[in-house]
């Protein structure tokens, strides 16, 4: 059974920095095809996804936050990062870590609790 966990969230002054970690179990990353991404979600807002990255190690951002945030992936390969700099108060929202591994990846399957990041201004 696949499960994802978030974890490192908080708050933070404009311009500061966080790193959120998301670990994924019950899937081997090793010889498979995946996706894993961090998706966030704000009171009164559309849900936006925020980066991905995939099994090739290809990465894509949201406009909002290329140039700011990267996302990673560490050994073992099921541990997942978002390194948020330059952090904004519009950057304030629920972050999920996201995860599919059907080929394509059309959606995501599996979805963490969530995160609470908050930046004051």
């Amino acid at each position: 059974q696949v499960q994802v966990v978030e974890s490192g969230g908080g708050s933070v002054q404009a311009g500061g920095s966080l790193r959120l970690s998301c670990a994924v179990y019950g899937y081997s990353f090793t010889y498979s095809t995946y996706c894993v991404g961090w998706s966030r979600q704000a009171p009164g807002k559309e849900r936006e996804g925020v980066a991905r990255i995939n099994w090739d190690g290809t990465t894509t951002y949201a406009d909002s936050v290329q140039g700011r945030f990267t996302i990673s992936q560490d050994n073992p390969k099921n541990i997942f990062y978002l390194e948020m700099n330059s952090l904004k108060p519009e950057d304030t929202a629920m972050y999920y870590c996201v995860a599919d591994f059907r080929l394509g990846c059309p959606d995501y399957r599996y979805w963490g609790q969530g995160t609470q990041v908050t930046v004051s201004s």
